[in-house]
């Protein structure tokens, strides 16, 4: 069955409205607009990196949008990760494009935050890579994905409780040698902030490393 016959029995909708929209979208322009755009710029001081300050160093933190309990973004995300809907990532990627110049800031390096292989192999990909894949080709910056290793698995942190999220356990080891870089650390939600600072910490290990951050939101 062909695409255009599939788009006809399957129309696609809009995740908050249901009003039926081209393939390459994932809301309508008017739900677009009800988005809540964090407005953040990467090379100033904005509420991301002042909260990253208080964890480990960092040289500049981007957040696309707010996360909100129930809404939209919430909404959005939620169908990338679970709904194996894994093109949403390049969609989110465009809108990154549409906020952000790295001008002599221009990161070495994009790494993503992995997925512990138990829930790589469930969800069948890593709701990162596609939308880093697609950060790279437009900005020219290499990208790697196995710079890192998840060797703590845990359920999602939407379903861990605050407490739980707070306890202090070594959540990666670097796989690769790495020095001398300024890595962009890419994830999907800056909740506590305790999954980057241990990604980050690892990292900081090798001498001359230095980390800035891009997450689609903040919690």
């Amino acid at each position: 069955m062909n695409a255009t016959l599939l788009d006809l029995i399957f129309p696609n909708r809009c995740l908050h409205c249901n009003r039926i929209i081209p393939g390459t979208e994932v809301v309508c322009g008017n739900c677009y607009s009800q988005i809540h755009f964090t407005h953040f710029q990467f090379q100033e001081n904005n509420r991301l990196k002042e909260q990253c300050k208080l964890l480990f160093p960092v040289e500049n933190a981007f957040a696309l949008m707010h996360f909100e309990k129930e809404g939209l973004t919430q909404k959005i995300l939620h169908q990338l990760k679970y709904a194996s809907r894994e093109k949403i990532g390049k969609i989110i990627a465009s809108w990154i494009i549409q906020n952000i110049e790295f001008g002599d800031e221009k990161p070495d390096l994009l790494v993503t935050i992995p997925l512990h292989p138990k829930k790589m192999k469930k969800r069948g990909y890593n709701q990162l890579h596609l939308f880093t894949e697609t950060l790279s080709k437009h900005y020219g910056i290499p990208f790697d994905h196995e710079v890192l290793q998840r060797t703590h698995y845990h359920k999602a942190q939407a379903n861990r409780s605050r407490k739980e999220r707070l306890i202090s356990e070594k959540k990666f080891t670097l796989q690769k040698d790495i020095s001398n870089k300024h890595i962009l650390m890419i994830d999907d939600v800056f909740t506590t902030g305790n999954t980057m600072s241990d990604a980050a910490w690892e990292i900081l290990k090798n001498p001359g490393n230095k980390i800035s951050v891009l997450v689609m939101a903040v919690d």
